[in-house]
Formats: C-alpha cells, sequence, structure tokens
C-alpha cells in the first residue's frame, strides 16, 4: 500500500509538472506581403529543458534568417519565475495561408500558426532602387465621415542607418489621429535586394466630409559610412551621409452621414459591433433586497472608445438603481482599433414577484457591407423571490398595530419639533438680550506681557551679556508706543547707554561690556512714556483684593 501511495504522488507530481510547463508561440502579425519576414516567439518556463526548440519543420515553408535567446527572471508575488524566449526571423517561401507548425522542445511541444502571405506589388521597376525610401498606402480611398480609414508608413532600406532618424508626429487638419501600437521593424526582399523596414500604422479619423488630403510624411536619416576614411590626420571620423525622403500625398474621399440614418440617434460608422452583458451573481436565484451588478458592453471595431455613447440605463419600477463609471478601453488589431465601453449599475429589487427589463438597441451603420444595422439585447424578467430576513411576523389585528405604531411616530415627530422650537426661542432672546449688554473689549495679547519682557531685559543686563541684552531690548522696544531711535534721541542718558551697547556688540571689547548703565537709562524713562500692562490699565478693581 504504501508503495502504491508512493507511485500515486509521484505521478500526480509529474503530471501537475507537465502541465505546468509549455511551450507558447507567438507571431508580431499575421498578414504581411510577400518577401517580408516575421518574428516567430517561441516561450517556455520549463526550467528543466536545456538546448533549444527543433526548428526543423519549419524549413519546407519558411526560410529561417536567424535565432536569438532572452532569459527572463520575474518575480511576482514572492515567487521567482524563469521564462526563456526563442525569437525566429522567418522568411515565408510561398503566398497565401501559410501554417507554423507545432515545434517541439523535450517533451512539450507549441500550438500552430497560420498566417496570411499577400502577393505584393512590385515597389520599383528599375533595377536600382534608393538606399532609403518611403512609401505610404491607405488600406481605403473612400470612408464616411468619423468613421476608420488606415494609414500605413514603410520606410524601406537597402543600408544601415543611425539611430537619430527621425520621423515627424503624423498632423492631418480636420482629422483625428490615433497610432495603432509601437513601429515594427522587420526585411523584405526587393529585386534580389535585402531591405530593412520600418512600419508605422495609424487610424484615421476624417470630422469633415468632402476630400481629405493625407500630407506626405518626411524622413530624415543618416546613413552608416559602409568605408570611412581612415585619415589619422583627422580629429573626427567621418559622418554619415545625410538623406531626407518623402512620401506622395493621398487623396481620401469622405463620405457624408447617409439620410437613412435616424437624426436623433449618435453616428456610428464601425465595421462590427457586439452588444453583450453579464451579471454578478447570475439573477436565477435573487431575493427583494439582493444586490445585482448588471454590466453592458459593447465593441465597436474600427471605432474609439471615446465615440462610443451610454447605453440606457435600467429605469424599471420596483429596482432601484445606482450607476457606476463607464470603463472604456482601445486595442489593436490587424484592422485597426477596436473601442469598447461597459456601463455597470447596481440594481436592487425592492419587491418580490416579476420585474420585467426591457430590451436594450443599438444603432449602428456596418462600413463593410455599407447598410444599416440594430444590435441588441432581448428583453428579460427577474423572478424576484420573498426575502425572510425582511419579513416581520404580523398576527391578528395588525391594521391595528400598524396604525398605533404611525400614531407613536407621529407623536414623536411633533414632541421634536416642539423641543425644536422653544430651542430656537431660547436662542433669539439670548441674542436679543446680549446685543442690548455693554460690550466690553480686551486688550489681545499675542506675546509675552510687557512685565516677561522688562524682567528678561533685567536679567540681561544684570548678566553683562551684550547679545542677549540686544535680543531682550528688541523685544521690549516694540511693545513701546514709540521708536528706540525716538526714545534714544530725546533721553540722552538712553543713547549713551546704547552706544556702549552697539559698540560691545561690534568691538573686539564686547566681553567687558557692563549693562548696569542701560538698565538705569531704561528704569530713567519716564513712567508715561511706557506701555502700560492692558490688565493692569483697564480700570477695573483686582478680582481677589488683597
Amino acid at each position: 500500500m504504501t508503495r502504491f501511495t508512493a507511485f500515486m504522488f509521484a505521478f500526480v507530481l509529474w503530471t501537475a509538472q507537465a502541465q505546468a510547463a509549455e511551450l507558447v508561440a507567438s507571431v508580431d502579425r499575421t498578414r504581411l506581403n510577400s518577401g517580408e519576414t516575421i518574428e516567430l516567439t517561441l516561450e517556455s518556463n520549463d526550467v528543466t529543458q536545456f538546448g533549444k526548440p527543433d526548428l526543423t519543420p519549419l524549413e519546407p515553408l519558411f526560410e529561417v534568417r536567424g535565432t536569438r535567446q532572452v532569459n527572463q527572471l520575474n518575480t511576482l508575488g514572492g515567487d521567482n519565475r524563469a521564462t526563456t524566449r526563442w525569437i525566429v526571423t522567418l522568411l515565408p517561401l510561398q503566398n497565401g495561408s501559410v501554417v507554423i507548425p507545432s515545434l517541439k522542445l523535450g517533451e512539450i511541444q507549441s500550438q500552430p500558426i497560420t498566417v496570411q502571405v499577400i502577393q505584393s506589388e512590385t515597389q520599383e521597376t528599375s533595377n536600382k532602387l534608393a538606399p532609403v525610401f518611403i512609401d505610404a498606402s491607405l488600406d481605403q480611398t473612400s470612408v464616411y465621415v468619423q468613421a476608420q480609414a488606415i494609414l500605413t508608413l514603410r520606410i524601406y532600406h537597402s543600408v544601415s542607418l543611425y539611430d537619430d532618424s527621425s520621423l515627424p508626429p503624423l498632423q492631418i487638419p480636420d482629422a483625428r489621429i490615433e497610432q495603432l501600437g509601437e513601429s515594427r521593424t522587420y526585411e523584405k526582399d526587393i529585386n534580389g535586394v535585402r531591405h530593412g523596414v520600418i512600419e508605422m500604422r495609424y487610424a484615421i479619423y476624417p470630422q469633415h466630409s468632402g476630400e481629405l488630403i493625407i500630407p506626405g510624411q518626411i524622413f530624415n536619416a543618416a546613413l552608416v559610412d559602409a568605408q570611412p576614411t581612415q585619415d589619422a590626420a583627422s580629429p573626427n571620423p567621418k559622418s554619415g551621409k545625410l538623406m531626407r525622403v518623402s512620401s506622395s500625398e493621398i487623396l481620401l474621399t469622405v463620405k457624408a452621414k447617409p439620410i437613412t440614418y435616424p437624426a436623433d440617434l449618435p453616428w456610428l460608422p464601425a465595421r462590427s459591433l457586439t452588444l453583450s452583458e453579464s451579471w454578478n451573481p447570475e439573477p436565477e436565484h435573487v431575493q427583494a433586497g439582493d444586490s445585482l451588478t448588471r454590466s453592458l458592453t459593447v465593441k465597436a471595431e474600427g471605432l474609439a472608445s471615446t465615440q462610443l455613447p451610454p447605453l440606457p440605463g435600467t429605469e424599471v419600477s420596483g429596482l432601484r438603481r445606482y450607476p457606476d463609471q463607464p470603463v472604456l478601453g482601445n486595442q489593436h488589431s490587424e484592422r485597426g482599433l477596436v473601442g469598447s465601453r461597459e456601463d455597470r449599475e447596481a440594481l436592487v429589487p425592492a419587491r418580490s414577484g416579476s420585474i420585467e427589463l426591457p430590451s436594450v438597441e443599438v444603432v449602428w451603420w456596418n462600413t463593410f457591407e455599407d447598410h444599416l444595422e440594430h444590435s441588441s439585447l432581448p428583453a428579460r424578467t427577474l423572478q424576484v423571490a420573498t426575502n425572510p430576513s425582511l419579513m416581520v411576523d404580523t398576527p391578528a389585528g395588525t391594521s391595528q398595530l400598524n396604525a398605533t405604531a404611525d400614531g407613536e411616530t407621529l407623536w414623536r415627530w411633533k414632541l421634536s419639533t416642539l423641543i425644536l422650537a422653544c430651542t430656537t426661542l431660547l436662542g433669539f432672546g439670548l441674542w436679543w438680550r446680549a446685543r442690548w449688554q455693554p460690550a466690553i473689549l480686551r486688550a489681545a495679547q499675542t506675546g509675552p506681557s510687557p512685565r516677561t519682557v522688562l524682567d528678561d531685559l533685567k536679567r540681561a543686563c544684570q548678566a553683562n551679556d551684550s547679545h542677549a541684552t540686544r535680543q531682550a531690548l528688541d523685544a521690549w522696544a516694540r511693545q513701546q508706543p514709540e521708536t528706540l531711535a525716538d526714545m534714544a534721541a530725546r533721553f540722552v542718558p538712553l543713547s549713551d547707554a546704547l552706544d556702549g551697547l552697539n559698540g560691545a556688540l561690534y568691538s573686539e571689547t564686547g566681553q567687558h561690556w557692563q549693562g548696569e548703565e542701560l538698565w538705569r537709562a531704561i528704569r530713567a524713562i519716564p513712567t508715561a512714556e511706557r506701555v502700560q500692562d492692558p490688565v493692569g490699565d483697564s480700570g477695573l478693581p483686582p478680582l481677589y483684593p488683597k
């Protein structure tokens, strides 16, 4: 029995490892022109596998241009996860639907992937092409207003370029522009010459009908010098040749909104549109008072999420509705932008029984088939059961009890209203009495009292501390009715004492300064010139007379 248990444990462990280990295959794009390369990425998280995947099954359909390996160590939730990627550059050898076969790495294998290879038109008929040129193309020459047109810019170069090559941002008047992902890089054979390709794609949404001119795009490049000069006398190496290439202008015809489209509905020109709903939890066993979250999601191919209107809310009798903020999102696909909008709302049934939810409908224009379409969700019925926790036992005489309860509630309201009225009248009476009383305004004291400041000045003078005396003197002077300079000009002993203090502060004899003279001068100032204690000058008798 012990051997059987150990065998089963080992088998389960082996099965778990086999399920966890996988070889995932992906490509950077699924549609490409003939002569262009694609990148196949194989990713494995099995650390027990060594070597690299067997690429032999690719030979009949693809030319393997290069392979590189990337090892990564990621930390997620305190766990370390090691992954290995193999990036394989492939050149399809035939057109049409080409299947990248399943590839093996030890005991694991990847899934097959189908790509579409389109026969491309000859870019240049001459035998000699420019080392760098740019091509611009639209997926269609005519679109409806506010519908999507995809502009593809491809920069071809048969020579190496420096990293400072630049392409200004795409700007088109009267059009909204969305870049579709990051730029792609791959290779393409043209007339037997291998070219590197930099591809950028943009979704263009014209805002007015008529003719829209897409201006030529200018690409500035610095070519790497294939044979640099070996001139020892030259202090700097020879720089690459500067090139400036541009694409041709493209005319896009923008059609107005069809007259058959309803004028009172938002204009939605899309290639496809889907409408879906989800519930959390599912409303099959809902009771009165339960909270349900309903999510309505509209997803449109060829429209941005900001172009999608809000979906109608569930305004139904018997349901309390609490809407949430919408969730907007955009995804990039081979055919452009896919916008989505999710409107969520919390629904709480206020009663038991059947509650009818109306159908939800979105009207849009199918730009692929060029006609009006309706996408809708069917109406549904919620069967709301009685919630036992919300029920109250009601014996015989329920109506009388309810009437008594209503009477008690009304009596409480009357009592609270009376108390509120009495307190209001009392407060008004106190205010009326207070406004006829004499106002006693006491001086606000924001700093130390004059007595405290004077004591600090006395201690500093008796300690013969010139710096502390100066600080205490400034504090005392701020509380006087006139400035220190005015008092010194009027009272000569104070002026002489201040000269002695200043001489001690700004000379080397400061340590021999004696503060008795300054203190006698301060005390000799007439009493009428000093600021009196505001409490003592109020004229009120002391609270506790001695």
